[in-house]
């Protein structure tokens, strides 16, 4: 995956069908499954999920991530919405590092598609690019320099431990 990884993968919608505690690890995965098969068959990587009122939660097995018009990296605030997720935090302490506004706020899937940039995060994927989502190109189609940049500082720092 981490040659993929760096290249950058493309994520499709779906709608976020969890239960309301989304930010406890439980084996009530079905839905996280059956949106993450959706998202092969349509030859993606991973399937960002929507909630009701029409901003991305997170993934299924990742959290998501943009880098808004204005250059700010957003992702969801914790809540019971998302998994709290452990690369997640990690990233957040590392991006003042390279200077970067990180701004904890949803954001909805019409932001995330029009987005300089856009990434996602998980136990095993570190900030691995975002290049389309629903077919559509994110940015320039390709791997950002922000992204890019916090991809080496988190890659950098799980090194030297």
């Amino acid at each position: 995956m981490d040659a993929r990884a760096a290249a950058g993968v493309a994520v499709i919608s779906a709608p976020d069908e969890r239960w309301a505690r989304r930010d406890i690890k439980s084996t009530n995965l079905l839905p996280n499954v059956l949106a993450r098969q959706a998202a092969r068959e349509a030859g993606a990587f991973e399937a960002w999920l929507i909630d009701e009122q029409g901003f991305v939660t997170e993934g299924t097995s990742s959290n998501a991530w943009i880098v808004d018009a204005d250059g700010r990296v957003r992702t969801r605030a914790l809540s019971n919405a998302i998994l709290h997720g452990v690369t997640r935090a990690a990233l957040l302490k590392l991006a003042p590092e390279l200077q970067l506004s990180v701004d904890e706020s949803a954001f909805t899937l019409a932001e995330a598609k029009a987005a300089r940039e856009a990434f996602l995060t998980g136990a095993s994927n570190a900030a691995v690019p975002v290049i389309a989502i629903d077919g559509c190109a994110i940015g320039a189609g390709k791997p950002g320099p922000i992204t890019t940049a916090l991809r080496a500082l988190y890659l950098g720092a799980a090194a030297e431990h």
